[in-house]
């Protein structure tokens, strides 16, 4: 009997996993964002096996500032590395400290959320007013506060799980300071889900607060982690890319942001480079605009009044 219930179980599950497939397929922005993706992501999971180790200045194979040509399909920086080769070393940080940071922001979100509106009262208007300061005061703004204190606490020049310092701090103020707009998101759909029959039936078993919202709210809760998820990723790379431009990023570990931080004190601009400025700008947003085609698609996918026909 057991092993009837599991199997029927998992044809419902498989059943609905394909049904979701099928209409998140049926956005056509769906599937230029999974195209987008992928190419970055490959790019940042074998890097050296496509383009070689990381050029430094002492391995730099052209000239100053040349143009792109066969031997250097992006041409070359300040120093003569090769911009292709620096582009895509750097989506590897980039994507790594973008991902990770929203991995952060969302566990932060949904925690503060799921409590506030499953709790009420007190709770969730302490909760909320912390929630609508980080709400109103921009992230980046922010970041840009908190990233330099956080650089001299932690010290200089260490590596921490992988990076060095700078980066580390980038990764986790971006994570502590773009969670808010999750929270509100998941707190308005957790108090719909505490009215529903299922919560009161499992109170009535017996379950405590924490078993009921981890076991009987929070899978209901993440397809609108997902989706919103992916849009968090989007503005986490605008963030890193613009603190890394100003100078918080780390020139041996460089980013995409990083790139561009070097390419305008060379002189790029004014020095008609635009390889180097443009090339890793057009990862940066390229990703981003992947990113927010597939959080719509899944937008739109998971949630019943948005459907529309693409």
């Amino acid at each position: 009997m057991n092993e009837l219930v599991a199997e029927s179980r998992r044809r419902i599950r498989r059943r609905a996993i394909k049904d979701f497939l099928g209409k998140l397929s049926e956005r056509r922005g769906a599937w230029v964002g999974v195209a987008a993706l992928t190419f970055f992501l490959v790019l940042a999971a074998v890097p050296g096996s496509l383009v070689g180790p990381l050029e430094s200045v002492a391995t730099a194979s052209g000239d100053f500032l040349a143009p792109p040509d066969g031997q250097h399909l992006l041409g070359t920086d300040e120093a003569g590395r090769d911009v292709l080769n620096l582009v895509v070393h750097g989506s590897r940080i980039s994507l790594t400290i973008a991902l990770i940071s929203t991995v952060i922001s969302l566990i932060l979100g949904t925690t503060v959320g799921i409590t506030s509106g499953y709790f009420g009262g007190k709770i969730d208007t302490w909760m909320m007013r912390m929630t609508d300061f980080f709400f109103i005061v921009p992230p980046f703004v922010l970041a840009l506060v908190i990233a330099p204190v956080f650089v001299e606490v932690v010290g200089r020049g260490r590596e921490i799980l992988g990076f060095r310092t700078s980066l580390f701090v980038i990764l986790v103020v971006i994570g502590l300071t773009s969670w808010s707009f999750v929270a509100r998101i998941i707190r308005s759909q957790t108090l719909s889900l505490r009215e529903r029959p299922f919560v009161d039936r499992a109170r009535v078993a017996g379950s405590s607060d924490a078993s009921i919202m981890l076991r009987h709210i929070l899978p209901n809760l993440v397809p609108q982690i997902a989706a919103n998820g992916a849009l968090v990723v989007a503005g986490a790379i605008y963030t890193e890319t613009a603190l890394s431009f100003i100078g918080l990023g780390d020139p041996l570990q460089p980013s995409w942001g990083t790139l561009l931080s070097l390419a305008q004190r060379a002189g790029a601009a004014s020095a008609g480079a635009w390889w180097y400025l443009g090339s890793p700008g057009v990862c940066v947003l390229t990703v981003a605009l992947g990113f927010v085609l597939l959080g719509n698609a899944l937008d739109d996918t998971f949630n019943p009044r948005r459907r529309v026909i693409p």
